[in-house]
């Protein structure tokens, strides 16, 4: 079973010269990024859904544990 957990775009605009990410999440939150190295604004896009995924794991972890302890 698939479930569609972000999706990203990344656009160039050349006026400006800079690169610009959006990170929707399944729950309609948009997360925008700015930049003017490609390589830079990956990595911001990389460490935000990171970060997402290490708190939900941690939650669900605490989660598990609390439900144990009853």
């Amino acid at each position: 079973m698939e479930e569609l957990l972000y999706s990203i775009k990344i656009h160039k605009d050349t006026n400006k010269n800079i690169f610009l990410g959006k990170i929707f999440s399944d729950k309609n939150n948009l997360v925008e990024f700015k930049n003017h190295k490609i390589d830079s604004l990956l990595e911001d896009m990389i460490n935000n859904v990171q970060l997402k995924f290490d708190t939900i794991s941690n939650s669900s972890m605490i989660l598990t544990e609390n439900k144990g302890e009853k």
